[in-house]
C-alpha cells in the first residue's frame, strides 16, 4: 500500500503545479486478481482509506479484476465493490446493471439514501 500512496501523493502534487484541483484528480489504486494473491484485496483496500484520508481525491477501480480466475464472479465483484466504496472509491468501473442494486443497498446502508427511497424505487422498477 505504501507504494501506492506514495505515487498517489506524486500524482496529486504534479497536478496541483499544473492547477488541477483536487476535485478533479481520479487516482487508480490498480485492483489486482485475488487469485493471484490473497493479500492483494486487503493492501488495496489500505491503499484506497490512506488514500482518501491523506488526499481527500476521487478513486476509481476495476471492478472485475479482484474475481478473475475465481468462480462466481458476480458475489466477489459486489462482495468487493462494497468494501472499496465504503473504504473511499467514488467511481468504479463496474457492470451497472449487475451491481446496481449492491451500489444502492451501500448507500442505503451507509446513510446515503435518506429514508432508503433510491433503493427502494430501484427495487419496484426491477420486479414490476
Amino acid at each position: 500500500a505504501d507504494k501506492r500512496v506514495s505515487i498517489a501523493h506524486k500524482i496529486v502534487e504534479r497536478a496541483e503545479a499544473l492547477d488541477i484541483p483536487r476535485e478533479d484528480i481520479i487516482i487508480d489504486c490498480l485492483n489486482m486478481p485475488a487469485a493471484a494473491d490473497s493479500k492483494a484485496s486487503l493492501i488495496i483496500i489500505e491503499a484506497i482509506r490512506r488514500i482518501k484520508a491523506e488526499l481527500g481525491v476521487n478513486m476509481t477501480l476495476g471492478g472485475s479484476n479482484v474475481s478473475f480466475g475465481l468462480p462466481d464472479r458476480n458475489l466477489i465483484n459486489g462482495v468487493f465493490l462494497a468494501i472499496a466504496l465504503e473504504a473511499g472509491v467514488t467511481c468504479p468501473v463496474v457492470d451497472v446493471a449487475k451491481i446496481r442494486p449492491a451500489v444502492l443497498a451501500i448507500d442505503a446502508l451507509l446513510d446515503r439514501d435518506m429514508y432508503m427511497r433510491r433503493f427502494i424505487q430501484d427495487y419496484r422498477e426491477r420486479n414490476k
